[in-house]
């Protein structure tokens, strides 16, 4: 047989569309069509992040010479059209990037001639202009779209694909914070949840108590200032991603009494933090002092100004009781007002804090214990982000709480690795390691069949914590089975006819995803011997 009446038959064998994450409806042709350079260009009006979009990824699909694993000795492919450029239109040039933006698009690609994105918002463009970048692939010395004509409409199943992203265990450059968000777009994922403090260090400028920052960053250059975070805010609403700051109070605030002492209880207890603290270095806000809550409504009142989101995240997670029950403030203070107990004195701190919080117009995340474990009842308009148990899930959204899962049982990125403690030579408290299988698999929606309950779930959210995580291993925890929950919380568990979606299914295509991001220099980790990426399926158990 010859050479071109083989390249014909490659040419008529349409495979599956090879994007990530799948799209809620596609259309699919035979043909392959030729591309020699990648113009794209607005129609009608326009936006600042429309236009920087555009030049982003005309960058990048020129510069990008890629070929996915399974395709590695297809040869060059027959061509029966030529491409004629990408126009990209938007129904509104409105830049708002919220909780209810529309992320939807329509793209069409004909077999030869001039394809189409359509959006309503320039962040469905956003989103379209990554599903385009995708299509195209290396042929020869030229590019090829395959399978055309193709035609795509989608949206995200989910208001709500995050990532948790802990800077304070240890610190991490602008750099490496621009290529997370930089692979989250890559995902479609579109919030950024910055743990931007901890218990161990507190790295961002504070204009009302700049000595946070002067005595509580690991050095002077491991800080974030006013610009940097701005410059961090910026850089993911290019991308579509929201920037949603958490200041974790009352616990996780050791760092703080390296400033402010007479604001806090059991700070650094050694040895035996561990009867204080969920981990070292112990140390709460004293909830029996008023100056403790004007303290953090004072933070609120900063920080709700420089983070423009509409969300800010509180916390409120792993207080710890023995802590204020020995303080000597705490037990002065009930020894004073009968009838009152530590849990009652934390749930009107709790009150104070975040009716303050409501007063910005500000919606407050918070830690499940907020709800589940005090006596304090947050506002209706609370964010419930639970990660104890997948049954969180139903008992928040049966109360009437919005919900995001970050099930650490499922979403917890640093797990897996033993335990951090240098003289407990074991496992972790979360160990095992979470494969992208078991990241894919995890469903939020589980049991759940109310529809006023489901509608409350607002989607999902991947952690990584940095107890053992810095900028140097962040790459291979994260990609790709961050890309993983990115797929369930666009595309969802099921497709059109309500088939779900296997991890045998999606290998292929993820196989594809993640040798993508490395050619645009994501660091993600291998999921398999290359042998098995270029073979689908020959490597599954018998």
């Amino acid at each position: 047989m010859k050479l071109s009446a083989i390249i014909g038959l490659l040419a008529a064998a349409p495979a599956a569309l090879a994007v990530w994450p799948i799209p809620q409806t596609f259309e699919q042709g035979s043909s392959n069509t030729q591309a020699h350079w990648i113009n794209i260009q607005t129609h009608g009006a326009t936006s600042g992040i429309v236009n920087r979009a555009i030049e982003r990824y005309r960058t990048i699909i020129n510069n990008e010479k890629f070929l996915a694993p399974v395709d590695y000795n297809r040869g060059v492919l027959a061509t029966s059209g030529t491409f004629g450029g990408l126009t990209v239109s938007v129904e509104s040039t409105n830049e708002q990037l919220t909780l209810d933006t529309d992320e939807s698009y329509t793209l069409d690609v004909p077999v030869t001639g001039q394809a189409t994105l359509k959006a309503k918002t320039p962040f469905g463009a956003v989103r379209g202009l990554e599903t385009f970048s995708q299509l195209v692939s290396a042929n020869g010395a030229t590019k090829a779209i395959v399978n055309t004509p193709v035609h795509i409409e989608d949206a995200p199943k989910f208001v709500h694909r995050g990532l948790l992203f802990d800077t304070a265990r240890n610190f991490y450059s602008l750099a490496s914070i621009f290529r997370t968000l930089d692979a989250m777009a890559y995902n479609k994922m579109n919030v950024l949840h910055w743990h931007i403090v901890d218990a161990q260090s507190w790295p961002v400028e504070s204009k009302t108590y700049p000595e946070l920052q002067k005595n509580g960053a690991y050095g002077p250059d491991m800080t974030y200032s006013y610009n940097d975070v701005q410059r961090v805010i910026a850089y993911a609403r290019d991308r579509g991603i929201r920037v949603i700051p958490e200041f974790d109070v009352p616990g996780h605030t050791y760092i703080v009494g390296q400033a402010h002492p007479e604001l806090m209880s059991c700070l650094n207890k050694q040895p035996g933090w561990d009867q204080y603290a969920a981990e070292p270095p112990s140390g709460q806000l004293n909830i029996a002092k008023p100056e403790s809550v004007a303290f953090t409504n004072k933070l609120i009142d900063e920080y709700a100004k420089l983070f423009p989101d509409e969300v800010f995240h509180i916390g409120g997670d792993e207080v710890n009781r023995q802590c204020w029950e020995e303080d000597p403030d705490v037990k002065a203070y009930l020894s004073a007002h009968p009838g009152e107990t530590v849990e009652s004195l934390l749930a009107s701190w709790y009150a104070q804090v975040h009716a303050h919080l409501d007063a910005t117009g500000k919606s407050a995340y918070t830690w499940e214990e907020t709800l589940f474990k005090s006596n304090f009842t947050p506002s209706p308009n609370t964010i419930m982000q639970v990660w104890l148990e997948h049954a969180s899930v139903e008992k928040a959204t049966a109360q009437g709480y919005r919900v995001v899962s970050s099930n650490y049982d499922s979403y917890y990125l640093d797990c897996g690795h033993g335990a951090w403690l240098p003289n407990f030579d074991g496992n972790s408290w979360c160990d095992p390691f979470k494969s992208w299988m078991h990241v894919y698999n995890y469903d939020v929606t589980a049991n759940i069949t109310d529809p006023e309950q489901l509608k409350l779930i607002m989607g999902t959210e991947v952690a990584a914590w940095s107890e053992q995580i810095d900028e140097t291993v962040i790459d291979p925890r994260l990609w790709p089975r961050a890309a993983a929950m990115a797929e369930t919380a666009w595309s969802g568990k099921t497709d059109a006819s309500g088939h779900v979606r296997t991890t045998d299914e999606v290998a292929s295509r993820l196989h594809e995803q993640r040798f993508r991001m490395v050619s645009r220099g994501i660091s993600a980790e291998p999921m398999q011997p290359l042998w098995c990426a270029r073979n689908p399926g020959m490597c599954n158990l018998p």
